[in-house]
C-alpha cells in the first residue's frame, strides 16, 4: 500500500492538469477526494476559468513550487520528494485550455437520467474535447446504450470482472452480468452498423483469487471477441487483502506474462489475442550504411511498414485520435531519444491485418554535425507508442556533416 499520503515534502501536478467537478458544483483538484475536503472553488457560483485562475489554487501551486502544501492534507496523489531533491517549479500563471473531461467517478455515471444527453452536449458544443466515460453498464439499457454511440462519446470503459455470472457476482454483488454484457454488445453492434469509428469500447477487467484462472480468462477473450469489443485489459489490485489476484501479484512470472495486457502498463496493449498493434518497419538504404546528410538539411526516406496484428491499422480517424502515423524519434548515438516527436508520415491508406505499405517521411537533421540514431515506430494519435505495447522498432545510424 502507498504511504504517499504522510508526505511532508512533495510535488504534485493536478494543479497545473486537473479540475474535478464534482456532483453538487463543488471544484477540487484531484480524483482522490470524495468527501470534498479540498475546495478551490464551486462552479455554481463561478465560471471554471474563474477557478482555474482563482487565488486558491494560485496559492496552492505557489506552495508546490516550494516543495509542499497543508492545503494538501492526506491526499495520496502526493509525489514525495527525496531528502537532497528540489522540487519542479512551474509558472502559477496559466491559461485554461480544457482538452479533456473524465465523465464518470465517485458512483455510476448513468444512474443520472441525462446523463447521455451530458455527453450529446458536450460533443456537440465543443467537439474537439476528448469525452470518457467508465460505467459497469447495469444502469444502461440497450435503447441508452445505443444512443450513446451517437453522441459522438471518444471512448466508453465497461467494468466487468468475470467471464461467468458467478465470479462476476462475487464482487459485482447484485450486479448483472447477462444485462452488462448485453449493453456491451449493444453498443459494439451500433457502432458497427452505423460506421462510426467512436466510441472505443474497452472491457476492463478487475482481477481477484475467484476469477483469474486460465480458463476463466480465456473465456472473457473469447467473449470479448465475439462482442467486438475494441480493447480487453486486466487490472491488478491490491485489495481487498483477502481477494487480490496472488497468481499476477507485481513481480510474479505471470503478471510478466500478461504486463502489455494489463491497463496501467500502457494504452494500446489488448488481451484479446492478436489484437495488440505490432508491426515492422523496414528502412530504405545500404546495408552497414549509415544515413548521411548536411546539417539542418532534410532527409527523404522510403519505409516499408508491415501490419502484423490482427486489426487494422487506421490512416484516418474522426477527431484526428486514433489514426496512425509513421514516426521517426531522434536519438543519441548511444540510442538515448531526445526528440521523440522529431518527424511523422502519414500512412497512404488504413493497413489492414497482415498487409505492407511503403510509407515515404521527411527527417529534418539536426543543425549540429555529429553521429546520432533515428529510431521509427508507429504511433496511435493522441494515444501511445506502439513500442510501448511490445511492438519493435527500428533503429538506424544517421551521420551529419
Amino acid at each position: 500500500m502507498s504511504l504517499n499520503h504522510l508526505a511532508t515534502r512533495f510535488g504534485c501536478t493536478w494543479p497545473w492538469e486537473t479540475l474535478v467537478l464534482t456532483c453538487d458544483g463543488r471544484v477540487v483538484c484531484g480524483c482522490a477526494d470524495p468527501y470534498v475536503q479540498r475546495v478551490l472553488g464551486d462552479a455554481r457560483t463561478q465560471s471554471m476559468t474563474d477557478i482555474w485562475n482563482g487565488p486558491a489554487i494560485h496559492q496552492l501551486r505557489t506552495d508546490l513550487n516550494g516543495g509542499g502544501s497543508t492545503f494538501c492534507g492526506d491526499c495520496p496523489l502526493k509525489l514525495p520528494l527525496d531528502d537532497d531533491q528540489s522540487p519542479s517549479v512551474r509558472d502559477v500563471e496559466t491559461g485554461p485550455t480544457l482538452g479533456r473531461v473524465d465523465f464518470f467517478n465517485y458512483g455510476e455515471t448513468f444512474l443520472h437520467k441525462r446523463a447521455v444527453e451530458m455527453c450529446e452536449y458536450i460533443k456537440q458544443h465543443h467537439p474537439q474535447i476528448y469525452l470518457y466515460t467508465s460505467t459497469n453498464g447495469l444502469a444502461l439499457d440497450e435503447d441508452r446504450a445505443r444512443r450513446l454511440v451517437h453522441s459522438g462519446i471518444d471512448e466508453v470503459t465497461f467494468s466487468v470482472d468475470g467471464a461467468t455470472p458467478d465470479s462476476y457476482a462475487r464482487y459485482r454483488q447484485r450486479g448483472d452480468f447477462e444485462r452488462a454484457l448485453a449493453n456491451m454488445r449493444a453498443m459494439t453492434d451500433e457502432k458497427r452498423q452505423s460506421e462510426r469509428d467512436v466510441p472505443f469500447i474497452n472491457w476492463r477487467y478487475i482481477l481477484f483469487t475467484w476469477n483469474d484462472s486460465q480458463e476463466e480468462m480465456d473465456t472473457a477473450r473469447t467473449l470479448a471477441a465475439e462482442i467486438g469489443v475494441d480493447r480487453l485489459t486486466w487490472e491488478i489490485t491490491d485489495h481487498p487483502e483477502s481477494a487480490f489476484s496472488r497468481r499476477f501479484a507485481p513481480g510474479t512470472t505471470d503478471h510478466t506474462a500478461i504486463r502489455r495486457e494489463i491497463w496501467d502498463d500502457n494504452n494500446l496493449g489488448n488481451a484479446i489475442p492478436g489484437a495488440t498493434p505490432r508491426a515492422e518497419i523496414a528502412v530504405s538504404r545500404l546495408p552497414g550504411i549509415p544515413l548521411v546528410g548536411r546539417s539542418g538539411a532534410q532527409l527523404r526516406l522510403r519505409t516499408r511498414v508491415r501490419n502484423l496484428s490482427t486489426r487494422a491499422f487506421p490512416a484516418q480517424a474522426s477527431y484526428g485520435r486514433r489514426l496512425v502515423r509513421l514516426g521517426a524519434q531522434l536519438c543519441t548515438a548511444e540510442g538515448q531519444v531526445t526528440n521523440r516527436d522529431h518527424a511523422r508520415a502519414w500512412l497512404p491508406d488504413t493497413l489492414e491485418p497482415g498487409q505492407t505499405s511503403d510509407v515515404e517521411i521527411d527527417i529534418p537533421l539536426p543543425d549540429s554535425r555529429g553521429r546520432y540514431r533515428m529510431k521509427f515506430d508507429l504511433v496511435s494519435e493522441g494515444i501511445d507508442w506502439f513500442e510501448d505495447c511490445g511492438s519493435p522498432t527500428t533503429s538506424v545510424p544517421l551521420l551529419v556533416w
